[in-house]
């Protein structure tokens, strides 16, 4: 399939992450995300949001300041061999596991009662983690001109935008440590989504391409592994708010 379109990149990376690698982390994040959303118990619901948090937090540690500086340390041909085997993987699972901890978070924390006047803040939410992520996607995949890019991105911001323009009337302040949690998971999410996605996704058809380069799949690779660094140590940060928001004081204090 070609590298041009949403299906062929996926169904290419899959097969070089592994068919059952890639059906399995897609099929356990639906699976957890739905009964999480649906019949679980606040239990439940915690575990599964607190446990794809801790494996997205690690995965992202573990690259940035363990794998990524090792890999810095070998030859370009070296270290491009290494993203190649490990991207088509990390294209699966970190996605998969941020959008677990995402779709799951807000949910918990409208069930536990700690999110009142949710929908401004929603609204406002979603534009600004759709659009940029969006337009990210346009220009690192250079694909602004494509109509399959284009509808998608027409959509999201036409409606997100008519969602906070039929909700903005009813916004109230909420607690702080919301606000940041919704400001770094923002943060997040741009990053994960509109720099490191694209990265992988660019490092893929570098691979397939008739002349791969490796001194563009190290750079790129090392991009994302630094990058993916900062997230980790961001996802910290938000932990400690978590903590804060949901018991009244920091885990360190």
């Amino acid at each position: 399939m070609s590298t041009s379109t949403v299906r062929g990149t996926v169904a290419g990376l899959g097969r070089r992450a592994n068919p059952a690698f890639a059906v399995g982390v897609v099929a356990v994040t639906v699976a957890a995300l739905t009964y999480a959303t649906t019949i679980a118990s606040v239990q439940h619901h915690t575990y599964i949001h607190v446990m794809s948090g801790v494996l997205w937090t690690g995965t992202d540690l573990f690259i940035g300041a363990i794998l990524g500086p090792v890999i810095g340390g070998l030859d370009e041909e070296s270290s491009a061999a290494v993203f190649e085997r490990l991207t088509p993987k990390t294209a699966f699972f970190l996605p998969a596991m941020a959008t677990l901890t995402i779709a799951t978070g807000i949910p918990l924390a409208l069930r536990l009662g700690i999110f009142p006047n949710a929908g401004p803040w929603l609204a406002l939410f979603t534009a600004a983690n759709l659009v940029p992520v969006l337009l990210l996607l346009g220009w690192r995949l250079d694909v602004l001109g494509d109509w399959r890019w284009q509808v998608p991105f027409a959509v999201a911001t036409v409606g997100s935008l008519a969602w906070v323009w039929t909700t903005i009337g009813a916004l109230q302040l909420t607690e702080p440590a919301l606000v940041v949690a919704l400001a770094l998971v923002t943060l997040l999410s741009v990053q994960g989504f509109g720099f490191l996605l694209p990265g992988e996704i660019r490092i893929y058809r570098q691979m397939v391409s008739p002349a791969p380069d490796a001194s563009i799949i190290s750079t790129i690779g090392q991009q994302n592994a630094t990058l993916g660094g900062v997230q980790g140590l961001v996802q910290l940060v938000l932990i400690a708010d978590m903590v804060y928001l949901r018991y009244g004081g920091f885990p360190f204090l």
